[in-house]
């Protein structure tokens, strides 16, 4: 029997992507908003011209079969190259599709319930898991509900709609951490504390790309129903103090170096001083909690040969994706395969595989069978290789890492190889045994393309990222890539693990090691200009950077959304009769949409009443009611009156309302759809004190739910 997973789906926000496009192509909408619209939808530029990549977002990397044949519907009919992309955050993306032919794509995969709102931009993205959840002997917990949780109370959630920078968060079911939450802005590790009891231990601030950072221990051990608080005042922590002016410096991991390990962990506990009562009370996601068995941890990405479940009987079948590129056939083959088999459960991989779960021992034979017809088989020795798209089709790509990963192996010891394009590394160069990242290095007048390389990463807890190692010109990366693995079958002593061997060596064994390949002499320098399936000289292109954190663009909307997010605090905590802060809440709303009404003038936040007042002629009705909420605030502060707060909310609200649609009316492209309260039936003002949930939240509470 075929179980559905919950859709992501939204139709009308399809339909108003649709319209903005039309108005984009009929000259309505300028490039800049309309880059802004698709980027929230997952709708990616390439270096060609025309083309856009479409990203589907897989929280945990599950997917049905039926799904799989949306995904292959969409590349046959709208892809111009015919193949499907595993990336390392989980997610399925389709390379050249005509920006024309996006809603209909859109469309196909809304119809089985997937979506790319989110997968790009300035978000929280991908929720990743470990790959074994819920058949490993070792996990604590099922994190899949967790995973599916946290992805739905995130999406389109007013505070991750305008963020900084983009948010990455992971879970793991056991202490391994197969998940890397090293890496991420937020890892979540299922824990057995010293005295028995089962939670979670939360990493925060991690990351790669430029400067990486291994993520800090923000909670040692938590319950689950904290869950949600936490991983709130970590994004309000980001929302509140990373500046996302500074493109190259707005990821959390920079505040550490702003704050410090204790600063930072201080700010995060103010934060979580606000989420806690915002989401007191509320449902969360729940799990079965149990002590798992001391067994062999399978490590990040699919297991590397059988895996037998400790569901009995049945076993995990993992597939090798070179590239991780998936034709259409074999999409269609192996949704064929698992329904016939009676399969529901296909998950991709950090390592850009795939797995079969549930496997009856009977069928492991057919299902061997069936996937080398379509060219694809379990993982051999020497296959580990990640590799991001490269300068094949990414705007930020410098080297042709997809030429180029091929070409190499892991080798007779299995080593875990990570090949980027450019220092952004979606590859994890960092965490893998030998990763290497392009780039270009101008010697002798010529440009010359290298590989920087990483030695003995690991991005699961307990361990740490690569040692940096020299950087070697492309065309001898082979060379040096064999060099070090005979290095190592060599000079290991028994059962060492690569990440443990590099740590033994002494400071500089790697330069010298790889001295004769790294240096380049005046008369070499000609002979290494190619990079790898080029006949041309290399050369880096200046294509206006990439899209994948592009900045926000001038809008209303982040007030707005500031605003909505303000509002879900001031409701709970009048529930919670925190009668004070609510007002305080209460007055920052009215500030940030006041500050939407003048925008784009620059505003005295101390002055808005009056600078509101000047443009009353433009805003009838709304300046004047600005200023007597501005007078309420100023005589609830001073003689408090919790019976006077539900109909200040109310009318409060209304306000917003109406300013919202002066708003919408000035910007015809704006979208504040979801934003705006809904203040028929005088929700508000039938505002009770109480412990549980407001109902603007019942629809959040019960997604989130298990």
């Amino acid at each position: 029997m075929i179980h559905a997973i919950h859709s992501l789906a939204n139709e009308d926000e399809i339909t108003r992507y649709e319209q903005a496009l039309k108005d984009f192509q009929a000259g309505a909408m300028d490039a800049d908003r309309f880059q802004g619209v698709r980027l929230q939808l997952g709708l990616y530029g390439q270096r060609q011209t025309g083309v856009h990549m479409v990203r589907v977002k897989l929280p945990g990397g599950r997917v049905l079969p039926q799904q799989l044949r949306a995904i292959a519907d969409v590349v046959e009919q709208h892809s111009e190259r015919g193949f499907a992309h595993i990336t390392t955050r989980q997610d399925i993306q389709v390379h050249f599709v005509p920006l024309a032919d996006t809603p209909q794509a859109l469309r196909r995969l809304a119809r089985d319930g997937l979506t790319t709102r989110e997968a790009c931009n300035n978000t929280v993205r991908n929720v990743t898991s470990c790959p074994l959840a819920g058949v490993c002997w070792r996990e604590h917990v099922d994190i899949k509900p967790f995973v599916q949780g946290v992805a739905r109370h995130f999406l389109r959630h007013p505070a991750t709609q305008s963020m900084p920078r983009k948010f990455k968060i992971s879970f793991s079911g056991c202490e391994a951490d197969c998940a890397q939450g090293l890496i991420h802005d937020i890892g979540v590790i299922a824990v057995r504390h010293n005295d028995g009891r089962l939670g979670f231990k939360v990493l925060a601030a991690g990351g790669l790309g430029h400067k990486p950072r291994e993520a800090l221990v923000i909670e040692p051990f938590i319950d689950e129903k904290d869950l949600l608080p936490v991983l709130e005042a970590a994004i309000a922590l980001h929302n509140r103090h990373s500046d996302g002016t500074k493109r190259a410096r707005s990821r959390s991991k920079f505040l550490v170096d702003r704050f410090g390990p204790e600063g930072f962990i201080a700010k995060y506990r103010e934060e979580l001083d606000r989420t806690g009562v915002a989401l007191a009370g509320q449902l969360h996601p729940q799990g079965r909690w149990i002590t798992g068995k001391n067994d062999d941890a399978a490590g990040a990405g699919a297991p590397r040969r059988l895996y037998k479940q400790k569901q009995p009987g049945l076993f995990v079948y993992p597939v090798t994706v070179p590239q991780g590129e998936l034709s259409v056939a074999a999409l269609r083959g192996i949704a064929d395969l698992a329904e016939k088999l009676g399969l529901d459960d296909i998950r991709t991989t950090q390592d850009q595989n795939l797995m079969l779960l549930n496997v009856p021992e009977a069928a492991l034979s057919a299902v061997n069978a069936e996937l080398a017809k379509h060219g694809l088989a379990a993982p051999r020795r020497g296959d580990n290789i990640v590799a991001c798209p490269g300068a094949s089709t990414c705007r930020l790509g410098i080297t042709a890492s997809m030429k180029l990963a091929p070409k190499l192996s892991g080798g007779e010891n299995d080593l875990r190889l990570r090949i980027s394009g450019c220092h952004n590394g979606c590859a994890q160069p960092e965490t893998g045994d030998i990763g290497i990242y392009g780039e270009g290095r101008r010697l002798f007048g010529k440009l010359i393309p290298h590989y920087q390389l990483y030695l003995g990463g690991e991005g699961s807890d307990g361990t740490g990222l690569a040692l940096k190692g020299p950087s070697v010109p492309s065309a001898r990366i082979e060379i040096a890539i064999e060099r070090v693995q005979k290095s190592y079958a060599s000079d290991r002593k028994e059962w060492e693990s690569f990440y443990h061997w590099t740590r033994r060596q002494a400071p500089g064994y790697f330069k010298n090691l790889l001295s004769d390949l790294s240096s380049v002499s005046e008369h070499e320098a000609e002979s290494l200009r190619r990079d790898h399936g080029d006949s041309a000289d290399f050369r880096v292109l200046s294509l206006g950077g990439g899209e994948c954190g592009a900045p926000a663009k001038a809008s209303v909307a982040p007030l707005y959304y500031e605003a909505a997010n303000e509002r879900r605090y001031r409701n709970a905590y009048y529930m919670q009769r925190e009668f004070g802060e609510a007002l305080a809440c209460a007055e920052a709303i009215a500030k940030l949409v006041g500050k939407a009404l003048l925008f784009p003038a620059d505003c005295d936040e101390g002055n808005l009443a009056a600078q509101l007042q000047s443009m009353a002629s433009e805003q009838p009705g709304l300046a004047g009611k600005y200023a007597e909420l501005v007078a309420v605030f100023a005589r609830l502060k001073t003689f408090p009156d919790d019976k006077a707060l539900p109909g200040l909310f109310a009318d409060l609200d209304a306000w917003t309302a109406e300013a919202g649609k002066y708003n919408l009316g000035q910007d015809r492209q704006l979208d504040l759809t979801g934003m705006l309260p809904q203040v028929a039936g005088a929700q508000v003002a039938a505002l009770q004190p109480r412990c549980g949930p407001h109902p603007e939240e019942e629809t959040r509470q019960a997604a989130t739910s298990r």
